[in-house]
């Protein structure tokens, strides 16, 4: 907690650069940013936490209407004003409940699950890779590409389509690149108006704090062109999905050496990892089932987690709880180069604090107890069959959320990390969001069934 005298100081500081007001924005169980607005005259009680909330109004705060409120705590350390409403000062933040961090809430469990990690000597750090769609919608809700011309079966790196998209990709980076996110690389993906944008990581709460960020920003400066960003994991069938891969490592916490960055000769497997590194994706296979319904939390993630579907080519996306080289048919691969680790069926919908506290306790469990992962898959998983991949020992990640919520609930890993308040709030969304979708009627069932018989 800031003393008195740097809360004070902090306040001046805002007020000279023409703050106004302050938002604390803590996240749901979904990972969607909520908060009050405080104008800066009353920056100090804001500081301190001052503002209430009815926890029963929000998603997976575990809260009844008879329940006392939370309180937001923000976080003076990570103050970001609106690049686009300078007079509005956005600052991530945690609920508190009765005087203590709120054991409900995601953010807090990331933080604790990251003590744990400074105990062993390690900081996390984590990149996430941004992916996203920018389209326009119909009035009768249909998404809809943008530019006509960006139609090619594989558009991928296409360098006309993304100079067609050019004046929001530029506000993008220069907005990212103003807030000091050093964006080293952005492209034109793999779908129809579909962009990626890859920046400096950071450690893991930071990195997660920016992508709570980075979905918003991107949602605002696509509205000011007129499109409509969307993180849906996969809006269109026959296109690739929007990921957001974790690329994870661990440093030492006083050097800040990269501590998964092999030694000279000392990786028989040749990934340019070490042992440490090894033992963490080992933890992360060996939960991969049930850390899977938090990478990737929706019903629309699963069509996203298939081998090809009503695609003409390979999805890309991870469907096997696997670890290999360049090989993007395992759900964890090592990058060339090593000392790094990207799990890839994290996707855009994923609430990064919720994902990356997981991520991190399984791996932490690989190194304490010195977890092997095997020898890495660099076959193209999607050619075997079933037999034969369960012939290799690979296990397939689940196929639908509610598979995925049935591992989530069967693992005791995820109450041990997230307490079983947290935990059972997960499932009761998710599943209530999976039984709510069986209960609705598409247009396939009625295209299909409505004549058939």
């Amino acid at each position: 907690m800031k003393t008195d005298e740097e809360i004070a100081q902090i306040k001046q500081t805002l007020i000279g650069r023409g703050v106004k007001y302050c938002l604390g924005a803590y996240v749901d169980i979904h990972g969607c940013p909520k908060g009050k607005v405080v104008p800066i005259a009353h920056f100090e009680d804001f500081a301190r936490g001052s503002e209430l909330y009815t926890g029963y109004a929000l998603d997976g705060l575990g809260q009844s209407p008879n329940d006392d409120e939370i309180c937001s705590m923000p976080d003076l350390d990570a103050i970001t004003q609106l690049p686009w409403q300078p007079e509005v000062a956005w600052m991530p933040a945690d609920n508190h409940f009765k005087g203590e961090p709120y054991e409900i809430n995601t953010r807090v469990a990331l933080k604790r699950v990251l003590r744990e990690a400074e105990e062993m000597g390690f900081v996390f750090n984590v990149g996430i890779e941004c992916e996203v769609y920018v389209v326009e919608q119909s009035e009768d809700g249909r998404l809809l590409i943008p530019n006509p011309d960006d139609n090619l079966i594989k558009s991928c790196y296409d360098v006309k389509r993304f100079f067609d998209a050019f004046p929001f990709l530029d506000a993008m980076v220069s907005t990212m690149n103003g807030l000091g996110w050093d964006v080293y690389s952005f492209d034109h993906e793999d779908g129809n108006s579909q962009f990626e944008f890859d920046f400096k990581y950071a450690d893991a709460l930071t990195m997660a704090d920016r992508y709570i960020f980075f979905r918003y920003m991107a949602k605002k400066i696509a509205a000011d062109h007129g499109m409509l960003a969307t993180f849906m994991p996969k809006p269109f069938a026959d296109k690739t999905g929007n990921g957001a891969h974790f690329n994870m490592s661990l440093a030492d916490k006083t050097t800040g050496i990269n501590l998964f960055k092999a030694k000279h000769d000392k990786d028989a497997r040749g990934l340019g990892l070490s042992q440490l590194g090894y033992s963490f994706i080992a933890g992360i296979i060996k939960h991969g089932r049930a850390l899977c319904a938090a990478f990737a939390p929706t019903v629309n993630s699963y069509k996203r987690l298939i081998r090809r579907g009503a695609m003409s080519y390979y999805s890309w996306a991870p469907i096997f709880n696997s670890f290999g080289t360049n090989n993007r048919t395992n759900s964890i691969r090592v990058p060339m180069g090593g000392g790094r680790c990207e799990s890839r069926n994290a996707d855009s919908s994923c609430n990064p604090y919720l994902a990356a506290t997981l991520a991190l306790a399984a791996g932490l469990e690989g190194i304490r107890e010195n977890l092997d992962p095997g020898n890495p898959h660099n076959e193209n998983l999607y050619d075997f069959s079933d037999a034969e991949l369960k012939a290799r020992g690979i296990e397939p990640l689940p196929k639908t959320l509610g598979e995925a919520v049935d591992a989530f609930e069967a693992d005791p890993f995820t109450e041990s990390v997230l307490g079983a308040a947290l935990k059972q709030e997960f499932i009761s969304y998710k599943r209530a969001e999976w039984e709510e979708y069986h209960q609705s009627i598409s247009q396939w069932e009625i295209d299909r069934y409505a004549r058939l018989f």
